[in-house]
């Protein structure tokens, strides 16, 4: 009789253990979902879209002309990404604010300053993104979201390698603009990062930085096969500068590609300053200018 309520004790025990393992790890994924408790702020759009593919919500968003995802409908705006609010930021109380690196040397004394626990996200290249997202699935619990999202790039990789494979290799020029002036894009840039995986030879490769000041005539010798021009700011403005830039500088006359009509203008949602998640469908855009006749 005693072994029997012994053993009764003991089923009785482990299924509240049961219950209250079960009861943790609930609460465990509750506060791993819950905006409140991780209290992120992102300032960037290439950032707050890569939080909601990984499904983690935000208590502050960038402010921008760019359709944000549906997921921060109604979420405080902070701010324009080079210069956030930072009397708003810090009214949010975040426990991390995410900008990217290529802002850092701006705003990190600032962010500093305020005591804000901040994160610069590298998207510089597509590889650095890709692991970047991988760093965050892993930290926010979100590793299925987070592979999910390399593993479809890598795939979309290995399918442009088989439509480029032995073609011959374009040379490119990649001129970054914005209002007022343009600068070069090396390989080291983003758009440099997708021509070489799109199977082009940037004209500026092998350089430590990702813009260069332009010179036309050291530009003509380079003679590209293609020029891709990207506005970025203020997008119809910065086409209209290139537009009467090459109209009324003679020497753009001069190169094969303006000869040969391989002048193309990039749209910037897909070609921005730094990686973003819609890598894969600039990726095909990249290939048929390259390649297209």
């Amino acid at each position: 009789m005693k072994r029997k309520i012994l053993v009764l004790l003991m089923v009785v025990i482990l299924l509240l253990i049961g219950c209250s393992s079960e009861k943790n790890a609930k609460k465990t994924i509750k506060e791993n979902n819950d905006p409140e408790n991780n209290r992120i702020v992102s300032t960037t759009v290439a950032v707050t879209e890569i939080m909601d593919a990984l499904e983690i919500d935000l208590i502050g968003i960038p402010t921008s002309y760019k359709k944000l995802p549906k997921r921060y409908k109604g979420i405080t705006e902070v701010g324009n990404p080079m210069s956030p609010d930072m009397e708003l930021i810090m009214s949010l109380q975040p426990k991390e604010v995410m900008s990217v690196t290529t802002l850092k040397y701006d705003l990190e004394s600032v962010f500093e300053d305020a005591g804000i626990n901040t994160r610069y996200v590298n998207l510089e290249s597509i590889d650095d993104m890709y692991s970047e997202v991988l760093k965050i699935g892993e930290q926010y619990k979100r590793q299925e979201q987070a592979e999910k999202i390399v593993n479809e790039f890598d795939e979309k990789l290995k399918e442009t390698e088989k439509k480029i494979e032995g073609k011959p290799a374009p040379k490119v020029l990649i001129l970054m603009g914005v209002p007022g002036s343009y600068l070069v894009a090396t390989d080291r840039s983003y758009i440099g990062d997708l021509v070489e995986k799109s199977g082009g030879i940037n004209v500026f490769s092998g350089e430590k930085v990702e813009y260069l000041a332009s010179n036309t005539e050291y530009l003509q010798q380079s003679n590209p096969d293609i020029i891709l021009r990207a506005a970025h700011g203020m997008p119809d403005e910065v086409v209209e500068m290139f537009d009467k830039e090459f109209k009324e500088n003679d020497i753009w006359k001069h190169f094969d590609a303006v000869k040969n009509n391989r002048v193309y203008d990039l749209e910037e949602t897909l070609f921005g300053t730094t990686g973003n998640l819609a890598a894969s469908e600039a990726l095909d855009v990249m290939v048929e200018l390259l390649y297209s006749e």
